[in-house]
């Protein structure tokens, strides 16, 4: 009988026959109840998985990231079973796969869901929880699974059967009567999904094709206790309070209307003075740090995107091209070659590189209506683009002076969390592995240099070059993808673009391309949610209000309001006649850092009385030592050296 060696974390060397399962050997390894599943090879597996080959197997734990995953993938396949039990005949089947926080399932059902709908699904998932029904996973053929599923009426899993390639293995996961078309992994069992939430219903095409039918899709999550399951809930209601749509709305900072189209952001007037004020920061910090500002038009003729490539690798994300004097020309997906263009203008020396040239560019892409999501998703937006042309020397000194202003920028914008990523070269790409090599531990020094911690995604750069991502966390612990920096070989040869070296030969120049924020619609939408609407003085669309008592004293309010906008202040009057307290609620709910109070005593004594966003009256004081006390929180750089924001 064959047999295979198995290593386990401890060092240990165990033998077993050739197509013993994960379970069978647990249990001759006497392995805790605890255990929910393997990983072999690093690849998370189940109690299920057959060992054909020698391997090292490394039992995953209930409470740990791989468990979760298991659990959440039995907890789909549960809610998919309570569905079709509570609405037989009614409901067909498609996708349940894990997300980041939860799973989700996919249903046919034309009635759609309703939230009563969603507490009797939970009691029926209570019910088959209890149950402890085993997972079964079976083999079986492909003409096999179409009849089992034809059978059931299940159309949607007879068109994913014909789309598995013919080598891979088809396989269905029972839990009693009820089956579900799989590849796995699942717990051992549905008593594993102890602690669980359906949380919301949506709808979503099939494939996220807007030609294919409509599905009801319900959103759920499940950990491995109560405990976490109510500390997620409880993160989620505040998410939900922050969520940057609601707030912009009430805040009036956006919109986003049909009448204009999907995914197409109108910046109002105070969503637009934000915007400003983070622009004319990162034109200051740019032009500080050596960058030039460009500007580059919105459209371009169709050949320019055939030769970067774009029309051949990135179609599907651009819009139709249009017809001018017979001459095809697409709206701009990316800034890229436009700045390409502007170095390929008359011929480079090595002694001017490195060229930085930075642009906040608008780009258009197209994406499926059912992706798109408030500002973080949508089809028209601008970038905080800029890209380096340098030597191949003077790669890992530019990557840092990229980290030195991305850290700097998010710092000042109040992130201080954040996970770095650097992703290698993928099995296939362009440029020779010596260039690749030499990129990659520029990247690699650069981040170590900064003294951030960081992980290698192995495989993950593009195909042009590796890059460093860093995603953002804000203050629910969400993290948020934005700054990137990507090494590019590619492009630089479509192009054809170079630079006269030391030996007056020509040269091909590295092209770098950065993001720090991303885009400024996203941007924008992730500091509306991390600070709940309520931004730091100088960031505030609105920054001081004055609300006057009674109307005998408009006429100092006038005149503080004059020296206030004197000083630059976004500053607003209310004027009105109507009693103080509804002035006071209105500002706190507008979230404006302050309001000056002015009546009897404040026009007599040529004083304001400041009242703080959150309720905390500041004695009256005259109007220059108001301007002194907010002097650090309106500077970008000082801001949270104050007590309010530390």
């Amino acid at each position: 009988m064959d047999e295979v060696q198995i290593t386990l974390p401890d060092g240990r060397v165990e033998v077993f026959p050739k197509g013993t399962t994960i379970k069978q050997v647990f249990e001759a390894l006497g392995l805790k109840d605890s255990i929910i599943g393997a990983k072999v090879n690093g690849k998370v597996v189940d109690f299920w998985y057959e060992l054909e080959s020698d391997a090292t197997v490394e039992p995953v734990s209930l409470d740990s990231p791989e468990g979760l995953y298991l659990i959440r993938h039995t907890a789909a396949h549960v809610m998919a079973e309570a569905v079709q039990k509570l609405f037989p005949g009614e409901v067909k089947v498609t996708i349940g796969p894990v997300i980041e926080n939860g799973f989700y399932y996919d249903f046919d059902f034309p009635r759609g869901f309703t939230p009563e709908d969603l507490e009797k699904i939970e009691s029926k998932m209570k019910e088959i929880v209890e149950e402890n029904k085993p997972l079964v996973r079976k083999k079986v053929s492909r003409e096999e699974a179409i009849r089992i599923f034809r059978e059931a009426g299940e159309t949607y899993k007879i068109e994913i059967i014909n789309e598995i390639p013919p080598e891979e293995q088809i396989t269905i996961y029972e839990q009693g009567d009820w089956f579900d078309l799989c590849r796995g992994p699942h717990a051992p069992s549905t008593g594993f999904v102890k602690a669980f939430k359906l949380l919301s219903v949506a709808g979503a095409y099939w494939r996220g094709d807007e030609r294919n039918p409509m599905l009801q899709r319900i959103y759920g999550t499940a950990f491995s206790n109560e405990r976490d399951l109510k500390e997620y809930l409880t993160r989620l209601e505040e998410a939900k309070k922050r969520d940057h749509r609601r707030i912009g709305k009430e805040l009036d900072l956006f919109s986003i209307q049909d009448e204009i189209g999907p995914g197409l952001v109108l910046w109002h007037p105070k969503g637009a003075r934000v915007r400003r004020v983070i622009e004319d920061f990162w034109r200051k910090e740019h032009e500080r740090c050596g960058y030039d500002i460009l500007f580059t038009p919105h459209i371009a003729r169709l050949d320019l995107w055939k030769t970067s490539g774009h029309l051949d690798f990135y179609s599907e994300y651009m819009y139709p091209s249009m017809e001018v004097e017979n001459t095809a020309y697409q709206l701009k997906p990316m800034t890229c070659p436009f700045h390409i263009m502007i170095y390929k203008s008359r011929i480079r020396s090595y002694r001017e590189l490195p060229l930085r040239w930075a642009e906040i560019g608008t780009v258009y892409r197209y994406e499926r209506s059912g992706v798109l999501h408030g500002l973080l998703r949508v089809r028209g937006f601008s970038q905080d683009d800029a890209h380096i042309f340098c030597r191949p020397d003077q790669i890992e000194e530019e990557v840092l002076g990229v980290l030195d202003l991305t850290v700097f920028f998010l710092r000042t914008f109040g992130f201080d969390d954040y996970e770095v990523y650097l992703s290698t070269r993928p099995e296939k790409f362009v440029g020779s592995e010596e260039e690749w090599d030499k990129a990659t531990m520029a990247l690699k020094n650069a981040i170590e240099s900064k003294g951030l911690k960081y992980s290698v995604d192995e495989g993950g750069g593009a195909f042009y070059g590796p890059k460093i991502d860093l995603k953002i966390k804000d203050v629910l612990g969400r993290a948020w993808q934005c700054s990137t920096i990507q090494v590019d070989f590619n492009l630089p040869q479509r192009f054809e673009i170079s630079f006269v070296g030391e030996d007056n030969l020509r040269h091909t120049p590295i092209m770098i391309h950065r993001a720090i924020f991303g885009s400024f619609e996203r941007f924008f939408g992730i500091l509306i949610e991390h600070y709940g609407g309520a931004f730091p003085l100088w960031l505030s669309p609105v920054q001081v209000r004055i609300a006057t008592i009674s109307d005998t004293h408009i006429g100092y309010a006038e005149e503080v309001y004059n020296i206030l906008r004197q000083e630059n202040l976004r500053v607003e009057r209310d004027f009105r006649n109507e009693k103080l307290g509804l002035k006071v609620r209105e500002a706190q709910l507008e979230k404006i850092p302050y309001l000056l109070v002015i009546g009897n005593k404040e026009v007599e004594t040529k004083t304001v009385a400041p009242r703080r966003l959150g309720g905390k009256n500041l004695p009256s004081m005259k109007v220059e030592d108001f301007l002194r006390l907010i002097e650090k929180e309106n500077n970008p750089y000082k801001w949270r050296e104050v007590e309010n924001y530390s």
